[in-house]
């Protein structure tokens, strides 16, 4: 036993309710086949005194929040996100509660890496903050759990299909990485339209230390043979990324393995971009995209022209590399032609204008890249008509400082 002056600092390491409740999950996540995640948690909450346990997973279509089955597991029809309690718990990524008459409905987001996975639903007779924080840390041990067993697994990608998705789409979504991250310094988040027939749209980042890379690209053409061209050029971005070669040097490597893959007249147009986010210093190359546009204090300041080289494919010369330093809370906004060059019912294309207008209305003040993103993704969907000939991308990246 320690004595003196160190006897005090002996720590307390006797199990307490808590632990004991996450520990149990721990102990054997890794050992949990995947359909039996959603009932352990059910199995935790339940000693919590929580009941009508629901895990809310959000749809591909980034439209409804879907309770995944299981033992112990709430069912029941999909909940909106838009304009539900569950919603708003999605979309702010906070706690929401709501009073019922035999107690509290509390909603808590399933948070991976910032992006949102979904939502934890659980009543109980009353909640304090011992029960908001073993919520919240079981809603994380969950969400990881369920992250690691959806490589073997298609529960959740199952549960989040909500209409019959086409063979080329299957593949653009196995392609991507998750549609948001939210980080200290820097924040992502895509949509890509439509979500169960997307072809040749695809987009990739990654957070290496200080620097995040990000690329879009548009495979000509539709269905499979965009998908696998699509493939080929995410799969040759991140190759050339990975052996941290510069920005121009990158577009040379997807050149050729496009135009080794495919006939002539294939092509890819891609966007490739580099931001420091220890300085805000951005840099990029278009090969054919749509210029970004540059959102500060909620407003489109500046179209971010540059020196465009040939697309994908085509064999063009080594490209100039743009460059901008951002000041932090600036937003860049990415996207594919599909967004606006659709025809509205036989009238002329919908446009970069219109598109700058919609900014305007929805990239207000203390809402994050995630909510803008998806709300102006289908606002401009409904524009359209609700539907698109193309495929209609979007990606927008907030250097936070």
């Amino acid at each position: 036993m320690p004595v003196g002056r160190y006897a005090d600092r002996d720590p307390d390491r006797s199990e307490s309710f808590a632990e004991r409740l996450l520990g149990g999950l721990l102990d054997h996540a890794h050992a949990l086949p995947p359909d039996r995640v959603g009932p352990a948690l059910a199995d935790a909450v339940a000693r919590l005194g929580g009941r009508q346990v629901q895990i809310l997973l959000q749809d591909y279509g980034q439209q409804r929040l879907v309770p995944l089955a299981g033992d112990g597991l709430e069912g029941g029809d999909p909940l909106p996100i838009d304009g539900s309690a569950a919603g708003r718990c999605f979309l702010t990524a906070r706690p929401v509660e709501v009073a019922l008459a035999d107690g509290v409905r509390v909603h808590v987001p399933l948070l991976d890496g910032g992006d949102q996975a979904g939502v934890l639903a659980v009543t109980l007779d009353a909640v304090d903050d011992d029960d908001r924080r073993i919520l919240r840390r079981l809603a994380a041990l969950a969400t990881d759990t369920m992250q690691t067993k959806n490589g073997y697994t298609d529960l959740f990608f199952r549960t989040r299909r909500g209409e019959p998705m086409s063979v080329a789409a299957e593949i653009q979504w196995s392609l991507l990485p998750p549609l948001a991250m939210v980080m200290p310094r820097v924040a992502v988040a895509g949509v890509l339209e439509p979500a169960y027939d997307v072809a040749g749209d695809s987009f990739d980042y990654a957070l290496n230390g200080d620097v995040l890379h990000l690329a879009m690209i548009d495979a000509m053409g539709h269905g499979l043979d965009a998908a696998t061209m699509a493939t080929v050029a995410i799969g040759a971005y991140r190759h050339a990324r990975r052996t941290s070669v510069e920005l121009s040097e990158i577009y040379l490597f997807m050149d050729r393995a496009v135009a080794e893959q495919f006939a002539p007249d294939h092509f890819v147009t891609a966007q490739m971009l580099r931001l420091d986010t220890g300085t805000g210093r951005l840099q990029w190359v278009n090969a054919g995209h749509p210029a970004p546009m540059l959102i500060r204090d909620h407003r489109v300041v500046r179209r971010l022209h540059s020196p465009t080289t040939l697309p994908v494919g085509f064999g063009g010369d080594q490209p100039q590399v743009s460059e901008v330093t951002l000041l932090p809370g600036d937003r860049i906004l990415c996207f594919t032609d599909g967004l606006v060059e659709e025809h509205a019912g036989g009238q002329e294309e919908f446009g970069e204008d219109q598109l700058i207008d919609w900014v305007h209305q929805l990239d207000r003040a203390d809402r994050g890249v995630r909510a803008v993103a998806r709300d102006l993704s289908h606002t401009l969907g409904r524009a359209r008509g609700g539907t698109t000939t193309d495929d209609a991308t979007l990606v927008l990246v907030e250097w936070r400082g």
